[in-house]
């Protein structure tokens, strides 16, 4: 699978795209969608797709897996983006609004770090001591069989649905607080950016927005070392995988559903895959 890179330009573009079409549209239906960052290349793809043959016009803007998933529930926008479940809180706190996931992709999380600190020989961490790196009680990379530089470790807000699976992954727990973080960071471009700038830092990212300057460490768990590939993830032995999710309040109807149903289509899948990410029904998550 070709990998993308959604930077700082591609999210502008998919932002200008979508606010102009917003703007100009006439009196016709329009589509709101807002939330996770992961997600976000695959519906402002997606939307400028279906929008070529069709009077409605749709509006995608970001914000984070759980921005989407409170949108959605207060009615503020037809589909929120989530890169993650809909929480047992959430689920509690919005039972009333009847939520309905609607999978669209699938994605994986690695464990990224800076190129320099991958060249200079860490290759490979354990969960326990990723934990220890968050958790400040390791602070620097010769610990771990690396360069003799401070870690720069970098967190995500605690909504984003990045850092709830990798964290659920790595603690048990999606909320874990990480009084090692020296950064946190919103958006994947924002996280992605920061490593990049980096020579020792560490973070999380899709597999999707790695490059020559983010490099992912292989995971050493309960002695095996599962190499972070796409190929690991098809055969559903890469242990950090999620869905990627449209969200709804009750299920949807009309122009809703057709754009829905557009995404889970042949054109659709077409574009998941385009945007770095796995089909439905081509992996084992």
């Amino acid at each position: 699978m070709r990998r993308y890179v959604w930077g700082v330009t591609g999210l502008v573009l998919f932002f200008t795209m979508a606010f102009s079409s917003f703007t100009v549209a006439g009196p016709g239906m329009r589509i709101t969608i807002a939330g996770s960052t992961t997600v976000l290349p695959v519906a402002s793809r997606s939307a400028q797709k279906f929008m070529e043959s069709s009077s409605i016009r749709i509006l995608v803007n970001a914000g984070g897996s759980g921005v989407g998933i409170h949108s959605v529930a207060g009615g503020r926008v037809d589909i929120g983006m989530a890169s993650r479940e809909v929480s047992p809180d959430e689920s509690k706190r919005f039972e009333k609004n009847n939520l309905k996931i609607h999978p669209v992709g699938i994605d994986a999380v690695a464990c990224a770090i800076s190129s320099e600190v991958y060249d200079a020989g860490v290759r490979q961490l354990t969960p326990q001591e990723i934990a220890d790196i968050y958790l400040g009680k390791i602070r620097n990379w010769k610990e771990v069989k690396g360069p003799d530089r401070q870690i720069v470790v970098v967190d995500k807000e605690r909504h984003r649905g990045t850092r709830h699976v990798f964290m659920q992954y790595i603690f048990g727990n999606a909320l874990q607080r990480t009084p090692g973080a020296l950064l946190v960071t919103g958006s994947n471009n924002e996280e992605q950016a920061k490593i990049a700038q980096s020579d020792s830092a560490i973070g999380m990212l899709s597999f999707a927005w790695l490059n020559d300057d983010v490099k992912a460490v292989a995971l050493v768990d309960r002695g095996k070392e599962i190499l972070p590939t796409w190929e690991m993830v098809r055969q559903g032995s890469y242990p950090i995988v999620r869905k990627l999710n449209f969200i709804t309040a009750g299920e949807p109807e009309n122009e809703v559903k057709a754009f829905i149903d557009f995404v889970k289509g042949p054109e659709g899948q077409k574009i998941v895959e385009e945007s770095g990410y796995i089909p439905l029904g081509s992996s084992q998550p």
